[in-house]
């Protein structure tokens, strides 16, 4: 798990923007792990999950719910998806 320090903006809400310094740390560390385990819905990860799943590196994307995942990311994790919302009861404590 990689952290980003972040910055505030003038309402005091976190602000930043990952997404660039995510997909570059994996590429980094491509030789260090076995699979990837990525969690977004946002389609800016899409490039990413195309070129771990050729390189067979890709585990699983996992995503939030359906209905705002991004089309592009639903498309390129294919048999690889899974959604939250969809596994919720498996994963609840009981």
């Amino acid at each position: 798990m990689i952290f980003k320090p972040t910055v505030l903006d003038e309402n005091g809400r976190v602000k930043g923007n990952c997404d660039a310094e995510l997909v570059l740390q994996t590429m980094i560390d491509l030789n260090e792990f076995d699979k990837a385990l990525i969690v977004t819905g946002d389609g800016d990860f899409q490039c990413l999950v195309k070129y771990l799943r050729k390189v067979d590196k890709l585990g699983y994307v996992i995503s939030p719910n359906k209905k705002w995942c991004s089309i592009l990311l639903k498309r390129e994790a294919r048999g690889y998806h899974v959604f939250i919302e969809e596994t919720k009861t498996r994963l609840e404590l009981k």
